[in-house]
């Protein structure tokens, strides 16, 4: 079995049974996998924790992705939260995070680094007031050279949300709209939701009706910038055209949600946060938290760690909250019963799990054993809600499971 993490992943990724051409696309996700994927996460934490109820007793563990959600999570006050991934960056992206909210020495210093993330003054601060505070790999990671020759600290001078899988997704997205002369920050100066719809549908829609782009987005590596692996692809397009199901995330994504209370709709549309105080910004961003966020940060553990192998070394019933993301997207049903089996024996009575899907419907009935899935409460219709107000709008299904008392 593999141990390492880089052979998790390929382990994780690389479908056993599949062809020859489609065990090389899984290959080739897993490489670019190993880089730094998103430097802001794309699940919605305001509706993580309305279906979580997380309380001060709470011990979460989630995987930590871009960190944005895990400090987050910290308003809603939990005793303890463990967050967990395979890649590298993302644990160096958390630790970051964390050393930055306890040392940096004010809100506007935070906001500026992470918030905007494009201030030439954030490498002095990171040299000053972070790194010593850092441990030694973190440390490695961002005072190392990128393939561009800069230490990665400097992004956050050049502007973090730019790099990465997902960065650089979004920014050929917007190279591409210019091809076809369309602006996408239409979205963010309309004024109000009728004139977003309109900018929607006269400037961004029609180009899903091109021919170029309902060929390019039907192969799988064209949304490998979006994290979506091959399989999770095929479980994303269904019985559609690939361009219609992207078409109508991005529809819920310009049209649902007010630009003025809507971060993903700047990334997307604006390749960063905006500028200005009353910007949108991820909670842990927002200056009425940054005192909770502070002096919560070191409740907070970031470990370089398979999610499942994780939860081997947890005693019974010590765990309170789960938080999945999309991950079960990647998983075969051996995997998924073994992840169940460890939730299931680590949970309290009362325990919370929530997770996302690329298609709608909750991927666990018929692929996790019956006898172990009827010992947790589906909230369907809480789950259909929370569906429709996750402002990120790139999944088909946000699903909350309760374990039964």
């Amino acid at each position: 079995m593999a141990t390492n993490p880089a052979q998790i992943i390929d382990r994780s990724v690389v479908r056993r049974e599949a062809k020859a051409k489609d065990k090389l696309l899984d290959k080739a996700f897993a490489f670019a996998f190993k880089g730094l994927v998103y430097a802001q996460i794309w699940e919605d934490p305001v509706v993580d924790m309305e279906g979580l109820q997380i309380r001060p007793d709470s011990r979460v563990v989630t995987i930590a992705s871009g960190s944005c959600n895990v400090l987050s999570y910290l308003t809603a006050d939990p005793a303890e939260i463990i967050a967990v991934d395979l890649n590298r960056a993302h644990i160096a992206l958390g630790r970051l995070k964390l050393a930055a909210a306890q040392h940096l020495p004010s809100y506007e210093r935070f906001r500026r680094f992470f918030g905007d993330a494009d201030h030439k003054e954030n490498v002095a601060l990171y040299r000053t007031q972070i790194a010593p505070h850092l441990d030694a790999e973190s440390r490695r990671y961002w005072e190392r050279r990128d393939l561009s020759g800069r230490r990665r600290i400097a992004h956050f001078t050049r502007g973090i949300y730019r790099q990465g899988l997902l960065g650089n997704f979004i920014g050929l997205a917007h190279l591409m709209a210019k091809l076809y002369r369309i602006d996408l920050r239409a979205i963010l100066d309309a004024p109000t939701l009728e004139d977003q719809r309109i900018a929607f549908e006269t400037k961004l829609a029609p180009v899903f009706d091109r021919r170029f782009i309902r060929w390019l987005t039907d192969q799988p590596a064209s949304l490998f910038g979006l994290g979506i692996p091959p399989a999770q692809f095929d479980h994303l397009a269904g019985d559609e055209k690939m361009a219609e199901v992207l078409r109508r995330r991005l529809e819920k994504l310009a049209c649902d949600f007010s630009v003025s209370d809507n971060y993903f709709a700047w990334q997307a549309f604006g390749r960063g946060y905006g500028k200005g105080e009353h910007a949108p910004v991820p909670p842990y961003l927002e200056r009425r938290h940054y005192e909770a966020v502070r002096d919560r940060a070191n409740r907070v553990s970031v470990r370089r760690a398979n999610y499942t192998e994780f939860l081997k070394g947890e005693p019974d019933a010590s765990l309170d909250r789960y938080i999945l993301l999309d991950a079960q997207d990647w998983m075969d049903d051996t995997q998924l019963t073994e992840l169940w089996c460890e939730i299931t024996r680590t949970a309290r009575p009362g325990a919370r799990v929530l997770f996302r899907t690329a298609a709608e419907p909750s991927l666990l009935p018929g692929r996790v054993p019956a006898a172990l899935l009827s010992r947790w409460a589906y909230h369907a219709e809480l789950s259909r809600d929370l569906t429709r107000r996750d402002r990120s709008s790139i999944y088909g299904g946000v699903h909350l499971y309760e374990l039964c008392r």
